[in-house]
Parts: structure tokens; C-alpha cells; sequence
């Protein structure tokens, strides 16, 4: 089967290639804009078309030359804060440009889709961890795009019969065991990547935004799942897609999840420097814990994590971290 993978050489993306490359009888295509991702990335031999899901002309010649059965989709603007600042921005990217692959799919006839979602989706929730029939009421203008897309896959399904399946997680993290490819966003926004930089003296400190949450320690406790494991789901839900025929929503988490102080203590001993830290005030609408459960996932997809201590995830991301300390743009 032909899998057309929107956002391959991002950074979920990217690691996704690298897992379903190794699994027979698939033939991908990778399809990316380049905005946010890395060329280098790409392993040797995959095929690479860079377009942009936006220009509807461009993604529709990709659909004419390779005619993929399958479409896997990462391609999405992330971050919570600029939502907020500039909500178009992330309706355009997030809605309509999954609106233009999809008019694409029903022109081309392919009817296999895999949503890369969130939970953010479930905005401030009642209970955690999050189970997967939550209500969700996106509190940002990213959940919200998430959301809105989810509802559109339900309306093509029973409009052009179009099978989804929907993932929501909330912190890809780690990095390929190999250290050859990881995540480099720029600017860089998360936890993980932002604690090692201390760490390689590209930062001084890392600032923890509020120690008087009612947790174990005081900081936010949130769900971090390596990024392989989230491929491993992806793959399994494609796999899941093509033999049932079944849409499908499925949260990915760790039921547990980890604080702020526990995810710099483990990079402290992985790495073995002292790593600084100042606290400062909350940040609005951080709230103090958000961790997702995967008990449809494992049942359903049989998908279980291989990555479940923090340090192991954190060890991972070191590797990658050493040998690209500025990133894809120097080894």
C-alpha cells in the first residue's frame, strides 16, 4: 500500500517514517512544506515531495502521480500561545488545509485516514487521567482547530464514507534510539529539548512557571510519550484502519505522567550536570495536572509503551541533543 505522510519530515512525523520504512508492504510518500521541517530527516530512498497542504493545486498533482491508498496526517501549527495570538493563522493551517486533503481524497477516491490530533481537544478536564469519552471543550484556539477537524472527519464519513482515526496525546517527547534524528523546533517550546539545552551551555537555566500546584511537588504534572511509541500507534491504527474499516478515536497516554522537578531530575543524572533552575509565576491557564489514559488504545489497537521511565525517554533525547547541538542545521 501506498501511505502518503502529510508532515514527514517534522518531528512526529519524521519518526513515524523511520518505523513504518522497516514494516513490509508499505510505499511511502512523504509530503511536506518544509516550514517547520528538515529535509535531513528524510532518510535515503523515501519519496519526497515538498508541497504545501494549503495549495490545494499542488497537493492534488501529488495525488495524480502516486495515487496513495492511505493518507496519514501530521501537518499542523502547535503552539497553544500563538493560537491565542493569532487564531487565523491556526484555522488556516489546521482546518482548511486539512479540508484541501481531504476534497483531494474524496476526488481521488482513497477513503483511509489517520488524524494526528490532541488532547487538548478536552481543554481543562473533570477527571484524569483523561479517558477517552471525555467532553471536550477546547480552551485555545489549537485544541479548538483539532476539535473542528475531528467533527469535519465525522460529517466526510457519512457524506464520501471516508474511515478516520483520530490519536490524541499531549507531549511527544524523546528522540530515534539511533540519535539521528529528534526534535528541533525553532523557537523551541517544549519541556525536554529546552532542559538540555542548559545542559549543552545554550541556556543558562530552566524556568519553572509555578511551584505551588496541588501536586506532589508543586509543579504541573503532565503526560510525556516517546515519540517512537506515538509511531508504533500510528502504524497500529493504519493497520486497524485497513482490516476493520472502522473509524475510530483512541487517546495515547501514560495514565501517570511526570512533574516539572521529576523531568529535571532525570536529565540532571542523565547528563550529569547540575542544570539550574528558577521558579517563577504561573503561567495563565496552565493547569496543574494533564495526563491521558490509553485503555481503548491498548485494547482495541493492542499498542502498549516501550518508553515508561522519564529517564529512559530523557536518555534518548540526550543522545540526539550530543550529536546535533544546534540542531539539524549543524552535526
Amino acid at each position: 500500500m501506498k501511505v502518503l505522510i502529510c508532515g514527514g519530515a517534522g518531528y512526529i512525523g519524521s519518526h513515524l517514517v523511520r518505523e513504518l520504512a522497516s514494516v513490509p508492504g508499505y510505499e511511502i510518500i512523504i509530503v511536506d512544506n518544509l516550514s517547520k521541517g528538515h529535509v535531513e530527516s528524510i532518510p535515503k530512498g523515501i519519496t519526497f515531495e515538498q508541497a504545501d497542504i494549503c495549495d490545494k493545486q499542488s497537493i492534488e498533482s501529488v495525488f495524480e502521480k502516486h495515487k496513495p491508498g492511505a493518507v496519514m496526517h501530521f501537518c499542523a501549527s502547535i503552539e497553544v500561545g500563538e493560537s491565542v495570538i493569532d487564531p487565523l493563522k491556526y484555522y488556516e493551517n489546521n482546518v482548511a488545509g486539512t479540508i484541501y486533503l481531504l476534497q483531494t481524497m474524496q476526488k481521488y477516491n482513497v477513503k483511509h485516514f489517520i488524524f494526528s490530533s490532541t488532547a487538548a481537544i478536552f481543554g481543562n478536564p473533570e477527571t484524569t487521567p483523561i479517558p477517552d469519552d471525555a467532553t471536550t471543550i477546547p480552551i485555545n484556539p489549537y485544541g479548538d482547530s483539532k476539535l473542528t477537524v475531528e467533527k469535519i472527519l465525522g460529517w466526510c464519513e457519512k457524506a464520501f464514507d471516508i474511515k478516520y482515526v483520530c490519536l490524541r496525546y499531549f507531549n511527544a517527547c524523546g528522540a530515534h534510539e539511533s540519535g539521528e534524528i529528534g526534535e528541533d523546533h525553532n523557537p523551541e517550546s517544549h519541556l525536554i529539548p529546552l532542559i538540555l539545552q542548559v545542559a549543552l551551555g545554550r541556556r543558562p537555566q530552566i524556568k519553572i512557571y509555578g511551584d505551588d500546584y496541588d501536586t506532589r511537588d508543586g509543579t504541573c504534572i503532565r503526560d510525556y510519550i516517546h515519540v517512537t511509541d506515538l509511531a508504533h500507534a500510528h502504524i497500529k491504527a493504519l493497520e486497524y484502519l485497513v482490516k476493520e474499516n472502522k473509524s475510530q478515536k483512541f487517546n495515547l497516554g501514560s495514565g501517570e505522567g511526570y512533574s516539572v522537578k521529576e523531568v529535571i531530575e532525570a536529565a540532571r543524572k542523565t547528563t550529569g550536570h547540575p542544570i539550574p533552575a528558577v521558579v517563577e509565576g504561573r503561567r495563565p491557564g496552565d493547569p496543574a495536572v494533564l495526563i491521558a489514559g490509553s485503555k481503548r488504545a491498548e485494547e482495541i489497537l493492542g499498542w502498549t509503551r516501550k518508553y515508561k521511565k522519564i529517564e529512559d525517554i530523557v536518555a534518548t533525547a540526550w543522545k540526539y541533543h550530543q550529536a546535533h547541538p544546534n540542531g539539524y542545521a549543524e552535526k
